[in-house]
C-alpha cells in the first residue's frame, strides 16, 4: 500500500470552498483504498487530507482523471500553499 498525509492551506475564509472542491473530486479513483479530507481545529485555513491507495502507480495515474483535472483547475485559485507533505507505508488497520 501507499499512503501520503498532508497540509494544505486555503486562502483566508475560503477554507469550507475548498473542502467543498476536495469532497466533490473524490467519488471514483481506480486503487483508492480511503481519502479522509479534515479540517484543522487548532487552524482556520489548515486542511488535512490522508490518503491511502493500493499503490504508488494508482495515486499517480489519479491525477489524470478528468474530475481530479477538473477539481484542481477549481482549488487552485484558492489554495494559499502546502504546509507538508509525508509519504508513509500503510500496513491495516480500521477501514482498510
Amino acid at each position: 500500500m501507499f499512503g501520503l498525509i498532508g497540509k494544505m492551506r486555503a486562502i483566508s475564509g475560503k477554507r469550507d470552498e475548498l473542502l467543498a472542491i476536495l469532497l466533490e473530486s473524490t467519488g471514483s479513483m481506480p486503487g483508492c483504498l480511503s481519502y479522509i479530507v479534515a479540517s484543522d481545529p487548532a487552524d482556520a485555513d489548515g486542511i488535512w487530507i490522508t490518503e491511502v491507495w493500493t499503490d504508488e502507480a494508482s495515486h499517480k495515474a489519479s491525477l489524470s482523471l478528468p474530475q481530479v483535472q477538473a477539481a484542481i483547475a477549481k482549488a487552485r485559485p484558492i489554495i494559499a500553499g502546502f504546509d507538508s507533505q509525508t509519504r508513509t507505508t500503510p500496513i491495516g488497520g480500521v477501514g482498510l
